[in-house]
């Protein structure tokens, strides 16, 4: 009896592995908040000095923001572009981007959700991200193109004081 339940046991995995194998796919992947950041780690305490902490990367990627959620927009790249380690305090945390593309963000926060923006800067085209209640931890952030894959010329503002 007990090989005739090992045997069942071991058939219901084979059938669970094949399963798995034939799963659709998204089309273009999903981001991978576990990669490693394409343009380092920042690590920051409320209150930092200088505000905002500029980071100059490429936006864009070919993974639809999309397949995270209907409401992202644009094509991000499978790493984050940034890992941001914050430790919280009393102020805000604006996270946007100043790029003469069309630029989106997307950010994957501490509490493992997703937050999206597009055009929510203060320039139209650029996007920014207000947590006014932000919790200490990992956000890993991609800036991605709004129209196509094609990379483009951004920077990344970080700040406890506005949104560019």
């Amino acid at each position: 009896m007990h090989n005739l339940f090992r045997a069942v046991g071991i058939a219901g995995l084979g059938l669970a592995l094949v399963s798995c194998a034939t799963m659709p796919e998204i089309a273009g992947g999903m981001p991978d908040y576990r990669a490693s950041p394409s343009y380092g780690t920042v690590s920051l305490s409320a209150g930092f000095e200088p505000d905002p902490r500029v980071i100059s990367l490429q936006s864009g990627g070919s993974i639809p923001a999309s397949n995270i959620s209907p409401g992202c927009s644009g094509f991000v790249a499978a790493a984050p572009d940034v890992r941001l380690n914050y430790r919280a305090g009393e102020y805000p945390l604006i996270l946007s981007v100043a790029s003469s593309s069309d630029t989106t963000l997307v950010v994957n926060g501490p509490d493992g959700s997703w937050y999206c923006d597009d055009d929510g800067g203060v320039n139209g085209l650029n996007p920014s991200l207000r947590f006014n209640s932000p919790r200490s931890g990992q956000y890993d952030i991609w800036v991605g193109t709004y129209g196509s894959g094609a990379l483009q010329a951004a920077r990344l503002h970080i700040s406890e004081v506005g949104s560019e």
